[in-house]
């Protein structure tokens, strides 16, 4: 397999790849701006073909009561994804801008890994309990309590990590036996349709188990989210879309998984080391050029070491330079486009407007012509209701905001819409266990620890979203319960 042209990329429905109704749309390399090749363009006609194809795999085949078959089938993705690593990796650094490290990890290699996880679940679930026997109403009865796939998903995804978020719904959505119609981002096409080849061409997943269809229609995910034949919708994206999908779904009560926005806080105790714990927020918010729902951007520090932490987060920031993301030592690649890149910029306006300082940062890297880069950009002097501290901004930006205290840095964190993600740094456990069981948020790490784990789940908060995507509660969120009680 080598990168994916014009010719190759193709729509998976009903297990054949074949050309988008619609044409064709361009995917474009964000580090260099040049035209990469054609998408297939799906329309309606394409997506109801997709959903009858999912519909009629779930109804008419023994795929959901077939948990063998179905961790075959996953370790067969597995090997098969594994086998072409080196394609689908030149894939996802061309049209992601992802840089080659992240592909070691979440950006390709993890996600990949991950489906072993999933197929685990698939023959080790617990599908049927004994409740035992009971007699409400004076009839004995025992009951058995059986989990069972929900039906046809809708799986809706973004473009700053695809591989990562297409697998952490496709593995346990398929080894809950579910069917699958996926739509990924407009920006990030081939890295859904390579595994959509690789899936009909190298595995025994039946045909319309899995259809995978790309568009530059934004009605294509709205038409998916409200038909009646899906079961269940399961969206990563932006809050404000993910309100559009919620809306959608009501007509028809579907169930929806929402992994939504975050603007999470990097909390710094004062008895922490102020300058490892500056730094540390420094960098991880400049990986993948800041394009991470979970990336903590603001950063809570004591008024006292304010300007130290200043310096040392600066130092860091201005020590990373954003370039070409096919080399090694690249963690700040582009932007994934221009539209992005403006949203960001509109950002910093915004920040100097409402008083922010630019300590480094704020513009375009010198020497970078093309590609839509940015600069890591610490903002100071702003409190947490100026709007670079309330909005999520997907870029490499960090704010400072001083706090009061332990309890004061819990209320500024909690002063957000958002709870998905967040950190504490300090030395002292009770005061660690006293601000980490108070900040209303789904994942904390302490100290550097990395909460990012097949088993482990991950969600939010708030407007953060509903559900948990991975680990045992991720896998359930793919399954209905039924209660089974027989009288004698």
């Amino acid at each position: 397999m080598s990168l994916l042209t014009a010719d190759s990329s193709q729509l998976l429905i009903g297990g054949e790849l074949r050309p988008g109704g619609g044409g064709t749309f361009e995917t474009v390399n964000p580090a260099t701006e040049e035209v990469l090749g054609q998408a297939p363009d799906a329309d309606s006609a394409d997506l109801d073909a997709a959903i009858g194809a999912a519909r009629t795999a779930f109804d008419d085949t023994d795929w959901s009561r077939d948990h063998a078959f179905r961790a075959h089938c996953l370790r067969q993705l597995r090997t098969a994804l594994q086998a072409d690593a080196e394609a689908l990796r030149e894939i996802t650094i061309a049209e992601v801008g992802a840089p080659l490290m992240l592909t070691r990890g979440p950006q390709l290699e993890g996600p990949v890994d991950d489906l072993e996880y999933a197929a685990g679940l698939a023959e080790s679930y617990a599908w049927e309990t004994d409740l035992g026997t009971a007699s409400p109403m004076g009839i004995k009865s025992s009951r058995v309590l059986r989990r069972e796939a929900i039906g046809v998903v809708g799986a809706i995804t973004p473009w700053n990590f695809p591989h990562q978020i297409n697998f952490a719904k496709l593995g346990p959505a398929l080894a809950a036996g579910n069917t699958v119609v996926l739509k990924p981002a407009p920006d990030t096409p081939w890295c859904a349709t390579s595994v959509g080849a690789i899936i009909a061409e190298h595995t025994d997943i039946p045909p319309g188990v899995v259809n995978i269809i790309t568009s530059s229609a934004h009605e294509i995910g709205s038409a998916l989210t409200s038909d009646p034949r899906v079961d269940m919708i399961s969206f990563t994206g932006s809050t404000a879309t993910g309100r559009a999908v919620m809306t959608n779904a009501a007509a028809t009560l579907k169930k929806t998984f929402l992994e939504l926005g975050g603007k999470s806080a990097f909390v710094i105790l004062d008895d922490a080391d102020i300058a490892a714990a500056a730094g540390f927020a420094a960098f991880s918010v400049c990986v993948h050029a800041g394009q991470g729902c979970a990336l903590t951007t603001r950063l809570l520090v004591p008024r006292a070491a304010y300007e130290q932490a200043i310096e040392a987060a600066a130092a860091t920031m201005g020590g990373i330079r954003p370039g070409d993301p096919t080399k090694p030592g690249t963690i700040c690649g582009p932007l994934i486009s221009s539209a992005q890149r403006a949203r960001v910029e509109h950002y910093l306006s915004l920040a100097r407007a409402e008083g922010g300082r630019i300590v480094v940062g704020g513009g375009r890297p010198a020497g970078l012509d093309r590609g839509f880069f940015i600069e890591p950009t610490l903002i100071a002097d702003l409190d947490n209701g100026a709007t670079a501290a309330r909005e999520e901004i997907f870029g490499p930006v960090l704010v400072v905001i001083p706090h009061d205290g332990d309890d004061d840095a819990i209320r500024i964190a909690n002063d957000s819409p958002y709870g998905l993600s967040g950190s504490v740094w300090g030395t002292d456990p009770a005061r660690i266990d006293h601000v980490t069981s108070r900040i209303r948020t789904g994942t904390l790490g302490v100290n550097g620890g990395i909460w990012y784990s097949a088993d482990a789940p991950f969600g939010g908060y708030k407007q953060s979203g509903n559900g948990r995507e991975m680990g045992v509660a991720g896998f359930e969120e793919y399954l209905e319960t039924k209660l089974i009680a027989t009288a004698g």
